[in-house]
């Protein structure tokens, strides 16, 4: 009788999950200005738990650690522009030197990962009720017409601006705002224009798209205001109607997305790991404030 222990299949290395990323998120499809890819961490090392968060602020920073994660996976970069020094007596710096002394790499897939299938317009989109798989880009990616930012496709059935606004209400992680919403609530939307994060340079590619309703991030006032005055001017039809979520909230929903394709990709290749994603509400605003009306005489 062998006495033989089976084989245990392997865990993979920080540049095997590098890899398994760039074919879900192509770091190819990544804006210029971006910066995607491997922040920290050696290439061969062990890579058993994946710690996955929109922000590598510091709290998430302490999660990862303190859950013995190998790898932090980021939607956001670290040092998205560029620095001369990563001491630790600045926030960033103590983030680098958290992760190395903790041996937990970081990788960040940030435009890559808004363009990219499956990816963060893609989850945003889907918990609108579009089916990515019928949304097209807002805007095509050069070498990939396929893929690009943002989205635009149509609703199962149509719906109240009012009923699309609470169905994003229920699913997209809140913070402190809330959703704000510019428009009829009664208008009856059916296509639907996302971007997750700061979306308000792309309403020329909404409105080219004949969208009912654009639901992103991060707008602006004077942007706003301004696509609302068309939106109701002549020819204007009312669209497209606002939803604003808050930057983290509307990108948080690919986490559950990423931390699945991703074990499922490694584990195609042969690989095991385990991945968790963050609960943490890394929103940097922590309350609201609200005047009580004025008491009428």
């Amino acid at each position: 009788m062998s006495t033989d222990q089976p084989s245990r299949t392997p865990y993979p290395t920080v540049q095997d999950v590098v890899r398994a990323a760039d074919t879900l998120w192509p770091f190819r499809l990544q804006e210029s200005w971006d910066a995607s890819g491997l922040v920290t961490g050696r290439p061969g090392a062990v890579v058993k738990r994946i710690h996955l968060a929109v922000d590598p602020v510091d709290v998430v920073v302490r999660e990862a650690v303190g859950a013995g994660a190998d790898m932090l996976l980021t939607h956001h970069p670290l040092l998205l522009r560029g620095v001369t020094s990563v001491s630790a007596d600045g926030f960033k710096g103590r983030a680098v030197h958290d992760l190395v002394e903790n041996r937990c790499s970081l990788l960040s897939c940030h435009t890559n990962a808004d363009a990219a299938r499956r990816g963060v317009s893609d989850a945003l989109s889907a918990a609108c009720g579009v089916n990515p798989d019928d949304a097209a880009p807002l805007v095509p990616h050069a070498t990939d017409p396929a893929v690009g930012l943002g989205r635009v496709g149509t609703l199962e059935r149509a719906v109240t601006l009012r009923e699309l606004a609470e169905r994003l209400a229920a699913r997209i992680p809140q913070g402190v705002q809330g959703l704000r919403v510019a428009g009829d609530p009664e208008r009856r939307v059916s296509t639907v224009a996302v971007c997750g994060g700061s979306g308000d340079s792309l309403f020329d590619e909404v409105r080219e798209h004949g969208a009912d309703v654009y639901v992103t991030a991060d707008l602006r006032h004077h942007p706003a205001s301004e696509a609302r005055e068309r939106a109701v001017g002549p020819g204007g039809h009312g669209a497209p109607a606002l939803i604003d979520a808050t930057h983290w909230g509307s990108e948080a929903l690919w986490l559950p997305w990423a931390a699945e394709d991703l074990q499922r990709l490694l584990a195609e290749r042969g690989f095991h790991v385990e991945t968790h994603v963050s609960t943490l509400r890394t929103d940097p605003w922590d309350f609201r404030v609200s005047a009580d009306p004025q008491p009428q005489d």
